[in-house]
């Protein structure tokens, strides 16, 4: 069982969500741009993106595995 240390926020900002995943806002964008959006999808809206803790759980799982912009998922 986990227990959280500190209250869970509704919203994360790219900065924010960042720090959380402990991964720079580059990478986190990078992250975003190869495996959430759809290739026509606006990349540039990037950085007004809020985040949702189920969103901070799907990236966080993407960068436990070492995901890149070259690997598969």
């Amino acid at each position: 069982m986990m227990i959280a240390t500190r209250p869970t926020k509704a919203q994360y900002t790219e900065s924010e969500a960042a720090e959380v995943l402990g991964i720079s806002v580059e990478r986190l964008r990078n992250l975003v741009k190869d495996h959430i959006l759809n290739g026509d999808e606006d990349g540039g809206v990037l950085s007004h993106a809020s985040y949702q803790p189920s969103d901070l759980l799907v990236l966080r799982f993407l960068t436990a595995r070492g995901v890149t912009a070259t690997t598969a998922c």
